[in-house]
């Protein structure tokens, strides 16, 4: 089950989606990430800003899932989403120990090789770190209801 009961709207939460193979993985962790984005008031944005930034971390949901489908065996274990209140922090498990390396520069129109580039350049930061007998590979992206926050804190007279 992906969540019991309703849990709670704000900030210091983690939201977990557990899976079992790749089989409509990604669109499985999209929905779940957007529905998570949705309870914490990220969606519908506020603005364009925090627009960007949620289709940025749907994107990069997208991208780690699918590198866990392509290259773990079994495909990813499980979803997590961290959100403290200043920023979000992304993790998908799976059972390959192989950490993942960003490949030179892909011909941009060949498919495949690109994923980790496009979460490189949107991420704040990302990693992985061992799990068990396999990996973790995180990403984390700053809130953008902080940024709101303090841009209207900061115009106040």
């Amino acid at each position: 089950m992906d969540r019991v009961g309703s849990p709670p709207r704000g900030p210091g939460q983690t939201r977990r989606l557990a899976l079992a193979g790749s089989e409509g993985a990604v669109q499985r962790c999209r929905e779940f990430s957007r529905l998570a984005l949705q309870s914490w008031e990220w969606l519908p944005a506020a603005d364009e800003e925090q627009q960007a930034v949620s289709e940025d971390v749907l994107l990069m949901v997208s991208e780690l899932v699918t590198n866990a489908c392509l290259h773990a065996p079994g495909g990813p274990r499980e979803l997590r989403l961290n959100w403290d209140g200043a920023r979000l922090r992304v993790e998908v498990a799976d059972a390959s120990p192989v950490p993942p390396r960003l490949r030179p520069y892909a011909d941009p129109a060949r498919p495949g090789g690109h994923g980790l580039r496009v979460v490189d350049r949107l991420a704040r930061a990302w990693g992985s770190v061992p799990e068990g007998e396999g990996k973790l590979v995180w990403l984390e992206v700053p809130s953008p209801l902080e940024r709101r926050r303090h841009l209207s804190g900061s115009e106040r007279p």
